[in-house]
């Protein structure tokens, strides 16, 4: 007799990593069943910002212009002293991952707004169970599936749920990962934060800039969040801590430095943190693992905390989707971790520098050396947290260096098809693997054992024409922009193959087989 499982993958914990996993698994056809201890949404706002990269995941979520109407742009960003003097400004340029000039590269959100509508597109969503006030106090796996045994915080009713895998994005102090005895590695920062959230009264000069206020005692990170919300986050100096500011009548003298007044906002709410450094020492144990604050903790400063959370869980639903459905071997999910950690190391990195250039602790020899501009690039240069993602290991064939176009995501343009429809490259690509090529159809490139490989996929094979010529067949697009043809150009390649999460895990320049695992 088969064995009786009652959900494909059980997720554990349904904050905004737990949401993106069930959305992305529920999509490609998995079941899930999600725990979630509490009934509600954490009602402060941590995470403040959402970038084109994420947005691109809510678009193949089938969600994104949803998401995108309780968020609003953010288009430039300044540091200024106490004095008023406006230390530097910055804008941010139109995202490359989206239509150029047309989409913004960052979005500033209210996190309880945005995560509501994230549950209200998984309730709208097939093969998606939650179950709000389960609290999971046991996790044992086998050979073929994990045995997640929960208790109802009302009731005390204990049940249990058998899942071919497990996720757990049940938070940094994720009692999953405790269960498992994967140890967090790193530290904490002993400065104590507190972050004031106002509703916004009045408008007042710049305020939907991004303000750094810049000084070595008090500095701090001005934040116009959507919705009408505004935020700031300001260190306490030694000898103070959270029985210094028990009321908002001893939270005012913070705002008051920096001339916001009681006509301007309202305090809604604050609390106290403190940044961590940490990260799991394994992400995976068995057929469980571990995705968003479960797996590292990173300083706010780069404004991808939550985000890194979101790509974990994408990147790892399109894979267990395909193993589950048998079209890829379980060796995939080892990818998971050898992609997802060096970006967030990355990143977890550029936020630790990020808070020191805030704070005035770095010099001008380190600034110069962290805004000097590398020679002789073949890839235009963009600071790290501006910069589209590349992988830098994984389910990749070729090395990955400036030059080549392996583990870049590809950029999307608007483009045309045969006859004459015109949308965003992602929603023309369908959601599997895609071999294009430049001006030639891709499969004239491949071995007879190379197309069978990707055959076996689903892959479909799709020729980019310039939109001066006309088209061939139906398995054509029209590069209306000019950016893939002029993308291929830079790297020099003829034909690539993209991953369904729009990486490019091949070209032909090393070999367009099917990646090895």
């Amino acid at each position: 007799m088969p064995e009786h499982f009652d959900t494909d993958v059980a997720i554990i914990g349904y904050g905004p990593t737990g949401l993106v996993g069930a959305l992305s698994l529920a999509t490609k056809g998995s079941s899930v069943v999600a725990f979630e201890r509490d009934h509600d949404i954490y009602a402060r706002a941590r995470a403040v910002t959402i970038n084109d990269w994420t947005m691109r995941i809510f678009q193949d979520l089938g969600i994104d212009e949803r998401i995108e109407k309780v968020i609003e742009p953010q288009h430039q960003l300044r540091w200024k002293a106490y004095d008023g003097q406006e230390i530097l400004r910055v804008k941010q340029e139109p995202s490359g991952l989206g239509t150029r000039n047309t989409k913004p590269r960052f979005f500033s959100i209210y996190q309880p707004k945005m995560e509501a509508e994230l549950r209200r597109c998984a309730e709208e969503t097939d093969g998606i169970e939650v179950r709000y006030g389960a609290e999971v106090i046991g996790v044992e796996q086998d050979d073929t599936g994990v045995t997640i045994t929960s208790r109802d915080r009302a009731t005390g009713e204990e049940t249990t749920t058998r899942a071919r895998y497990a996720v757990a994005a049940d938070g940094g102090s994720s009692p999953t990962r405790k269960m498992l005895g994967i140890p967090m590695l790193g530290d904490t920062d002993p400065t104590l934060w507190i972050v004031i959230d106002c509703r916004v009264k009045r408008w007042w000069p710049d305020r939907d800039l991004l303000t750094f206020w810049s000084d070595k005692e008090r500095p701090v990170v001005d934040i116009a969040l959507s919705a009408g919300n505004h935020r700031w986050e300001i260190p306490l100096k030694p000898g103070e801590s959270e029985t210094d500011f028990r009321t908002n009548e001893q939270v005012w003298p913070l705002l008051d430095a920096m001339g916001v007044t009681p006509d301007d906002v309202e305090i809604h709410q604050y609390a106290f943190y403190r940044h961590h450094v940490r990260s799991a020492e394994s992400w995976r144990r068995g057929r469980v693992f571990l995705a968003g604050d479960a797996a590292h903790l990173m300083p706010p400063w780069a404004g991808a905390g939550m985000q890194s959370g979101m790509r974990d869980a994408h990147n790892l639903a399109w894979k267990l989707s395909r193993v589950l459905r048998g079209e890829m071997d379980g060796a995939m999910l080892d990818t998971y971790e050898a992609e997802r950690r060096p970006n967030v190391d990355m990143f977890t990195q550029i936020a630790v520098q990020f808070g020191r250039v805030i704070k005035q602790q770095v010099t001008p020899e380190e600034l110069e050396a962290m805004n000097a501009v590398p020679e002789n690039t073949v890839t235009p240069y963009e600071e790290p947290m501006m910069a589209p993602p590349v992988l830098e290991a994984g389910w990749l064939r070729g090395e990955v260096e400036d030059a080549s176009i392996v583990g870049r995501m590809i950029p999307q343009p608007v483009v045309g098809d045969t006859v004459g429809v015109m949308a965003r490259l992602d929603d023309l690509l369908g959601d599997g693997f895609v071999l294009l090529g430049a001006d030639v159809d891709p499969r004239s490139l491949l071995s007879a054992e190379e197309k069978t490989q990707w055959d076996a996929l689903g892959a479909r094979y799709l020729a980019v024409r310039p939109k001066t010529v006309y088209t061939q067949g139906p398995d054509e697009l029209i590069d209306l922009e000019g950016v893939l043809l002029g993308w291929f150009a830079r790297y020099g390649v003829q034909a690539v193959a993209l991953r369904p999460d729009r990486f490019v895990a091949a070209a032909d320049k090393a070999g367009l087989a099917v990646p090895a695992l």
